[in-house]
């Protein structure tokens, strides 16, 4: 049956080409995670200033939320054509890897700096004085309460996205992508946004109640804006796989998907 066998094929690339998405994205979103930037600098503009938890709140973000969206959507589009099941063993698989990652990098920080290295990187861009093995070290070190925090947040948020979007859609059925979508992300990253701040910045870090909950407000407010933002992308990744799998086979992937997810509530 040659177009059993190719839709098999296309059905496997597009399975593998989904979770590499999903798991390089979440990768480099913990690695450039440990930067916190200001979003009024990014725009030109004055701190926000917002009253919040007692002081006043800016819009300052982890570097991580760039990727992190990229990572809900390609979520969403694994549990819509290949089931719970297929979201699980990428997130499982994934923090797997952020743990993996995580020990190499921080290992590398015990290795002895070689004495030209230090030397030709003495000053930044700016003439001023610099240890870079220090800086390195410094920024790469904050790395463990970072991924502990990721790996529960990661795991945690994972397992509520897919439990949820399942739910959803089960009352839905194929109807409102965007329902099921943004709804489970909205649900799942309130949890998410504060969990991983928490243990990574108050736990192993030096971080005061109210900075965790100014930094977690602000990702999470932009996570939302963002998974309200991106929705019309969910609905071109449907007509791209839709001609991709061939429409009826398509929507076969994602009817069957379901139906597994529905046995395993």
């Amino acid at each position: 049956m040659p177009n059993a066998t190719a839709f098999e094929q296309k059905k496997q690339f597009l399975f593998l080409f989904l979770c590499g998405l999903f798991l390089t994205n979440a990768l480099i979103a913990e690695i450039i995670g440990v930067k916190i930037f200001s979003v009024e600098a990014l725009l030109g503009a004055s701190p926000a200033q917002l009253p919040l938890f007692g002081t006043k709140l800016d819009f300052n973000m982890s570097a991580g939320v760039v990727n992190w969206p990229i990572v809900f959507i390609t979520s969403d589009i694994i549990n819509e054509y290949f089931g719970k099941k297929g979201v699980r063993r990428i997130s499982y698989l994934t923090a797997i890897f952020i743990a993996y990652m995580y020990i190499a990098i921080y290992s590398t920080t015990s290795l002895p700096p070689a004495k030209f290295w230090l030397e030709i990187n003495s000053k930044d861009s700016f003439g001023n004085a610099m240890n870079i093995d220090g800086a390195f070290n410094a920024i790469f070190r904050q790395g463990l309460g970072i991924m502990i925090g990721s790996i529960v947040a990661f795991l945690i948020g994972q397992v509520l996205d897919v439990t949820i979007f399942s739910w959803l859609r089960r009352r839905t059925g194929s109807k409102h992508i965007w329902l099921r979508a943004t709804g489970s992300t909205l649900f799942s990253q309130l949890i998410d946004s504060f969990v991983v701040i928490f243990i990574a910045f108050y736990l192993f870090g030096n971080w005061s109640v109210a900075q965790v909950m100014q930094v977690g407000s602000i990702n999470y407010i932009y996570k939302g804006c963002v998974a309200l933002l991106t929705t019309p992308v969910l609905y071109v990744a449907h007509y791209l796989i839709d001609r991709y799998l061939g429409k009826e086979n398509a929507h076969q992937l994602a009817n069957d998907a379901a139906a597994s997810s529905f046995t395993t509530m």
